[in-house]
C-alpha cells in the first residue's frame, strides 16, 4: 500500500467477434496499473475508431460509447500519468496515419532516450510532437519505418533498434495486431487463448477473467503477431541478461497473476517467510497493510507460527491511495480508506507487514491509528529492501529526495514511524523469494545499479 505508482497496462485482442466488451473487461482487470485514464482503439471496415478519456475505465469508456465501438481487433490501455501529463491528449492508445495505413500504439514503460530521439527528429526531419507521451514518439518512428520497409515486423524491429528503456507494447497496424516486449523484459506481457480469439495483455489475470487459457509470457525482445486463431513470433535473443522489474512481484501486479512463470501470490508469501526468518518479532499477531501487504503478511505469520488477523477495515470504494497524483490527496485519503478494528488490535503486540516504504507518510499515520486504537506494541516489517534510487523505466519514483531511506537511518525511520521496531527484507532474501537469478532482475531502486546506461548513474554492464 505504501508502494510506488505504476504507469500503465496494455491489452490487445483479435477475435471472430466484436472485441469491445472483452477489451473493456480486460482493462477493468488491469485497472490497478493505472487509474487516471483509459482507452480502446478498434479497427473496423478500413478505419480505426478510438474511445478514451480520463478517469477509471467505466468513466473513461462509458457504455453508450462502448456499444457503438465495432471491430474484431483492437488495442487498449489504462494509465497513470507522471507530473504534467494529465491532459486527455496524452491518453492512449495514440493513433497515427502513415503511407502504410493507420497505426495505434499502447505502451507500458518509459523510453529512456526519448528526449534525445525527439531532438534528433525535430532537428533532422522537422517533426513536431503534440503530447508528452512516449507512445507518440514510438508511433512516429514506427510509421517512418513502415513507409520505408513496408513490412510491419521489420518496421517494428527497426523501431526497437532506436529505443532504449522499458516497453511492453500492443500495436495495431491496420487490422494486424502485435505484442512487443523490450529486450530486457522490464514490463510483463503475456498471450492467452479466449473463446474465438487470442489476447495479449499485461497480466494473466485478464485472461482468467475472460475464461481463457494462459499460453505463455513473451520473451525478451519478442515481436508476436496475433491472429484470431494463433500467433507467430519473431525473436532476436538479447546478448545481455533480463532486467525484470522486481516491483511487479512485490507490489504492482495482481496477486492472481502469473508473470514469467512465477505466481505473484506465491512469491509474496515467500517474501513474508524470508522476512520472518531474517526479521522475527516477539508479538501476538500479524496483520497486513491491505491490500498489497496481505500475502506478505500471511507468509510472515506462517513462518513465525503467529495468528494472522485483519486489523484494518478498508473502504472498498476508495481508490488506490498511492496512485493519487498529489501527496495531500494521498494523506487525506488514508483516514477515510483505513480504519483499525479496535477489538482486534487493543492490548496486542502487533506486527504490521507492508510491501515497501517510499516516503513513509502513510505508514506513519497508520501506526499512529493503531496506537490510538489501543495496540500495545507495533512492529513494522517490510517486504522489499529500502528504496534509495529513482526509476527510469516507468515507475513514478523520479528523484532521490522523495525516498525516506536516503535521509534517515533504519533506526531513525523507526522513530519517525513511531514503531517499536522495524525490519526490511534483505536484497538477497528478496531475490531468494523470487527464485530468479539476481542478474535477471532490475533491482536499481534498491542498489542504484542500473541494467542500462543512464547518464550520471552506475550501469551493471560497465
Amino acid at each position: 500500500m505504501t508502494g510506488p505508482k505504476h504507469s500503465c497496462g496494455v491489452v490487445g485482442i483479435k477475435a471472430d467477434f466484436d472485441i469491445a466488451s472483452a477489451m473493456h473487461t480486460a482493462l477493468m482487470i488491469i485497472q490497478h496499473r493505472g487509474q487516471e485514464s483509459a482507452g480502446i482503439t478498434a479497427y473496423n471496415d478500413g478505419s480505426m475508431e478510438t474511445v478514451k478519456g480520463n478517469g477509471l475505465v467505466e468513466t473513461a469508456i462509458p457504455k453508450e460509447d462502448l456499444v457503438k465501438l465495432r471491430g474484431k481487433v483492437g488495442v487498449g490501455h489504462v494509465r497513470y500519468s507522471a507530473a504534467g501529463q494529465k491532459d486527455v491528449v496524452n491518453t492512449q492508445p495514440l493513433v497515427a496515419t502513415s503511407s502504410f495505413g493507420s497505426v495505434a500504439v499502447a505502451h507500458n514503460g518509459d523510453i529512456t532516450n526519448s528526449e534525445q530521439l525527439k531532438q534528433k527528429y525535430m532537428k533532422e526531419d522537422g517533426w513536431t510532437f503534440h503530447t508528452k507521451s512516449d507512445s507518440e514518439l514510438i508511433n512516429k518512428i514506427l510509421s517512418k519505418h513502415l513507409s520505408s520497409v513496408g513490412d510491419p515486423v521489420k518496421a517494428i524491429r527497426a523501431t526497437m533498434s532506436e529505443l532504449d528503456g522499458a516497453y511492453a507494447l500492443t500495436i495495431l497496424i491496420n487490422d494486424r495486431l502485435f505484442g512487443v516486449r523490450d529486450p530486457y523484459a522490464f514490463r510483463p506481457l503475456c498471450i492467452g487463448k479466449i473463446d474465438g480469439g487470442i489476447i495479449v495483455v499485461s497480466e494473466s489475470a485478464a485472461i482468467d477473467a475472460l475464461r481463457g487459457e494462459f499460453v505463455r509470457d513473451l520473451e525478451p525482445g519478442e515481436i508476436c503477431e496475433i491472429t484470431k486463431d494463433t500467433y507467430k513470433s519473431d525473436i532476436v535473443k538479447p546478448e545481455h541478461p533480463r532486467a525484470m522489474c522486481m516491483f511487479e512481484w512485490v507490489y504492482f501486479a495482481r496477486p492472481d497473476s502469473v508473470i514469467d512463470d512465477r505466481g505473484v501470490y506465491e512469491v509474496r508469501k515467500r517474501i513474508g517467510e524470508v522476512l520472518a526468518r531474517e526479521c522475527p518479532a516477539d508479538a501476538d499477531l500479524v496483520m497486513p497493510i491491505p491490500d498489497s501487504g496481505r500475502a506478505h503478511a500471511i507468509g510472515y505469520a506462517i513462518q513465525m507460527g503467529l495468528p494472522y488477523e485483519e486489523g484494518f477495515m478498508k473502504n472498498r470504494f476508495a481508490g488506490r491511495t498511492f496512485i493519487l497524483p498529489e501527496q495531500s490527496q494521498r494523506e487525506f485519503a488514508v483516514s477515510t480508506k483505513m480504519i483499525p478494528i479496535g477489538r482486534t488490535v487493543k492490548d496486542k503486540r502487533i506486527v504490521i507487514v507492508d510491501d515497501s516504504i517510499v516516503r513513509g507518510t502513510t505508514l506513519k499515520k497508520l501506526v499512529a491509528m493503531l496506537r490510538k486504537a489501543g495496540a500495545k506494541e507495533v512492529h513494522v516489517r517490510v517486504g522489499s529492501p529500502p528504496i534509495i534510487a529513482p526509476c527510469y523505466y516507468g515507475v513514478d519514483m523520479t528523484t532521490r529526495d522523495q525516498f525516506i531511506a536516503n535521509h534517515y537511518s533504519v533506526e531513525e525511520i523507526r522513530e519517525i514511524l513511531g514503531a517499536d521496531s522495524i525490519g526490511y527484507i534483505s536484497l538477497d532474501g528478496m531475490v531468494e523469494a523470487f527464485g530468479f537469478k539476481k542478474e535477471d532482475l532490475c533491482l536499481a531502486c534498491t542498489n542504484a545499479i542500473y541494467p542500462t546506461r543512464i547518464e550520471g548513474e552506475e550501469c551493471r554492464r560497465d
